[in-house]
């Protein structure tokens, strides 16, 4: 694979897990647990919407074959996303484990975004300091409802300990890596995350101490896939729903 494949690979790879986050979050515009959060969410889904079209479009510049940003999120289907299996994870309309799958996979965001800020790709290290601001800002939002529920009612506790116990087994995952993080890792581009997990679990521990919530001893771990393009079943049905409209009216100018 050449340094180029690997970097517009990599860049999908970023977009993807940000689109597919932002989706899921989207679906909880109008029905917040109140208006104020209704709003966050609904922010955190644009700024992710956002962190995707730079990375799509520079994945696009990248390959030029006529493909737009556009084409890159709405005419791929289910086996050439290279997203993480966690962000695609339902919530059921249960509003902890939205927030616990968003503070899971902010928490890495926030760690791989800041070191990449030294890529030596200076569209990369553009991208990453825009992203950055926005991701510091999930991590303490998400992480602050983990607190107020886990160290709240005996139900909130109950009910986020739940939901920690269906995401973690996805968020070994997080770290996978295979030749286009080698080749921009030589190429000083790309990030080594194992070199972060330890990081990350520094994140999240701090956070489950303030809300009373131990890290589930569980068996199972969904540890690869996500970036061969192996998901769950849920990617399917996301994709039907975003892709939809740019599918079915294929010329359509907004």
């Amino acid at each position: 694979m050449s340094s180029k494949n690997a970097l517009i690979e990599y860049c999908l790879r970023i977009a993807d897990n940000s689109s597919i986050l932002a989706h899921r979050l989207s679906e909880w515009s109008g029905h917040g647990p109140i208006l104020e959060e209704d709003i966050a969410m609904s922010n955190m889904a644009l700024d992710l919407i956002g962190q995707a079209r730079g990375f799509y479009a520079y994945a696009a510049t990248l390959e030029n074959k006529g493909r737009s940003e556009d084409d890159l999120a709405f005419r791929r289907d289910a086996r050439e996303f290279v997203n993480r299996n966690l962000v695609e994870q339902p919530d059921h309309k249960d509003f902890g484990t939205a927030i616990m799958r968003s503070f899971l996979y902010s928490c890495l965001s926030y760690l791989q975004f800041r070191t990449l800020m030294n890529s030596n790709d200076e569209t990369v290290s553009g991208l990453s300091a825009k992203a950055i601001k926005e991701v510091i800002y999930h991590v303490r939002h998400c992480g602050d409802w983990i607190v107020r529920l886990g160290d709240g009612t005996e139900e909130s506790h109950q009910r986020i300990t739940d939901s920690l116990n269906d995401l973690w087994m996805y968020t070994n995952e997080l770290f996978e890596q295979n030749e286009v993080d080698a080749i921009l890792l030589n190429d000083g581009v790309g990030v080594d995350l194992t070199l972060l997990q330890q990081d990350w679990l520094n994140l999240v521990k701090e956070i489950f101490s303030q809300a009373q919530l131990t890290i589930p001893d569980v068996g199972g771990y969904q540890s690869s896939g996500g970036i061969k393009g192996l998901h769950t079943e849920h990617l399917g049905f996301i994709l039907a729903e975003m892709q939809f409209l740019p599918r079915a009216y294929p010329d359509a100018i907004w």
